[in-house]
Parts: C-alpha cells; sequence; structure tokens
C-alpha cells in the first residue's frame, strides 16, 4: 500500500472514531453512510447486506456467502451488489487498535444514473456473475471517500455535496476490475437485473412461501434458469436464501422482544415448530433458547468489559 493511501487510511480512521466513539453501529449526518466500531473479536454474527460499499480503516474482517470466504482489510474493499444475507466476522480489534468499518448504502437508481451521465457502456446483457466481491483499493476511490466523509465536518455542504461524492465513488467503483456486476444489476432484462427483482420479491415475502414455477414467470424466465443463475448471484437456492431470511429475523425477534420460540417461528412462515427449531439449530448451534441464553450472556459480559 502506498505511503499516500496510508495517510489517507489513517484520516478515514481517525475520522471514525470522532463520530463512532463506542462499540457498534452509527448512523450518520450523511443518508445511507454508516460507521462501525468493534474493540473486542467476537463470534460470528448474522445479518442482511444491502446493496452497498464496504471499507475498513483499521482492523480486518470476513464474511461468509453460503460456503464462500471474503476477508478484506484496509487495503481492500467489498461490495454487494444485490440483498444478501450472510454471516460476518470481525477478526482483527482490540480496545487499543478497534476494528473501524465504512459503509455506504446505494441503490440500483444511482447505478443507472452513473451509466446514463458517463462513458461507462453499459446495456449489453450478459450472464448474471456473484453479487459480492472484494477488490484492491485505489487511491482514486479512497479520495472520493475521504471528499464524502470529510463532509460530516461541514454538514451544511451535505445535501448538495454528498450526492455528488456518491455519484463519484460508484463511478469509481463501475471503472474498477468488477463494475460490470453493478452494470449488470442496472440493466432491464438482464439476468443480474432479474435475480435481483426475484431477490427484492423473497425479501419481502419471506414469511410466505412460494412455487419456483411463480417466481420464474414473474421475471420470465425458465426454471432452470432461476435456479441456475440465482445461485450464481447468492451461492444458494432460493429456498437456502429464504431460510436464511427467516431464521435471521427469527433471532431478531427472539432476542429483542423476548417472546415464544413457537410464536416467532409462526410470524417467520414455519408452519412446523420442531421443523424450525431444528433448522435454526443447524444455522446458529444452538436451539432458540439456549441461543438466548447464550447471546445474552455475551452482551452482558461485553458490558462488563
Amino acid at each position: 500500500m502506498s505511503e499516500i493511501i496510508t495517510k489517507q487510511q489513517n484520516e478515514l480512521a481517525n475520522l471514525i472514531k470522532r463520530y463512532a466513539k463506542n462499540d457498534g453501529v452509527h448512523a450518520t449526518a450523511i443518508p445511507s453512510l454508516f460507521f462501525i466500531r468493534r474493540s473486542v473479536v467476537s463470534g460470528p454474527s448474522y445479518g442482511v447486506y444491502n446493496l452497498s460499499l464496504c471499507l475498513v480503516a483499521q482492523g480486518a474482517k470476513e464474511v461468509w456467502l453460503a460456503q464462500e470466504r471474503y476477508e478484506y482489510n484496509p487495503a481492500d474493499y467489498l461490495v454487494s451488489s444485490v440483498i444478501l444475507p450472510v454471516t460476518s466476522q470481525v477478526v482483527e480489534a482490540s480496545v487499543d487498535v478497534p476494528y473501524l468499518g465504512f459503509k455506504l448504502e446505494f441503490t440500483v437508481n444511482q447505478i443507472l444514473e452513473v451509466l446514463r451521465d458517463s462513458e461507462i457502456q453499459g446495456g449489453a446483457k450478459e450472464n448474471a456473475k456473484r453479487g459480492m466481491f472484494v477488490s484492491r483499493i485505489e487511491l482514486n476511490l479512497l479520495d472520493a471517500v475521504m471528499r464524502l466523509v470529510r463532509l460530516l465536518d461541514n454538514p451544511k455542504d451535505i445535501p448538495i455535496l454528498a450526492p455528488l461524492f456518491t455519484k463519484e465513488i460508484l463511478y469509481k467503483v463501475m471503472q474498477g476490475e468488477h463494475g460490470g456486476t453493478l452494470e449488470q444489476i442496472a440493466i432491464e432484462g438482464s439476468s443480474a437485473r432479474q435475480i435481483k427483482d426475484v431477490i427484492d420479491h423473497i425479501t419481502n415475502n419471506f414469511d410466505k412461501s412460494f412455487r419456483i414455477e411463480e417466481l420464474a414467470e414473474k421475471v420470465n424466465m425458465s426454471i432452470s434458469s432461476l435456479h441456475r443463475h440465482f445461485k450464481e448471484v447468492t451461492a444458494m437456492s432460493p429456498i437456502q436464501f429464504q431460510k436464511q431470511l427467516r431464521l435471521q429475523e427469527a433471532r431478531r425477534l427472539l432476542l429483542s422482544e423476548s417472546t415464544d420460540a413457537a410464536y416467532v417461528a409462526f410470524r417467520v412462515g414455519y408452519e412446523s415448530q420442531s421443523q424450525f427449531s431444528r433448522e435454526y439449530s443447524r444455522m446458529f448451534g444452538l436451539p432458540p433458547k439456549e441461543d438466548m441464553k447464550r447471546l445474552r450472556s455475551q452482551y452482558d459480559q461485553t458490558i462488563s468489559i
């Protein structure tokens, strides 16, 4: 990593520390920009990545998409081009040198705007590619990121300049080696865009059962093409994708509402409590009740630290 990039990373780390004084995920005055701070290496966490660009200013993190592992540190950036349920874990962090992360969410419309206003040649439909990738960071992208983050010190400039700098960041990413992945998500009628539409439908209706034939008809694909392209983008089948969404939401409800597991199972779409408990245990390592005890114990230990 060059000396200039290292200097930029240090400035980014200092800015994140100033605006994220405690561990956790922190919203900022810039819509869709979040800072993450972790002072300990903990167990895996489960969540859903929206369309987003993620950087590490300090420390390191790994993300699991199904059975695929993506690790990134200050030399890299990670992009999720569609909604994806993932498992993530901070792998380098301490009280003295906390993990410091940057996350910028974006939309398909913002990608389309870049395509319309730039010389990037969008329009050719290609086969769908994996919806997550890691690339080495370059100075021109980091420069654009820093321009956006520095706006936090000049909040009156945010409404005008934040959209421009966000557009510049997307433009730089789309000029990179995996930029075509973002382009395909925005191109109407491409297999990547069709799969994104299926993902959005499942995400918005994860508690309802579906027939694969109906999903295929909705996006004008054959059943075999839908299965093939869906797995290419998400590394899992539509049913596996829905199952992860259901179980993650069930865990969130159990932790936040301290409610009954049978009731939660019904709320997220399970008709069989035994099936819910079995699949929950397979994903999180323990049945719901024991998992809640473990999570609350870990939370109490973190508070005491």
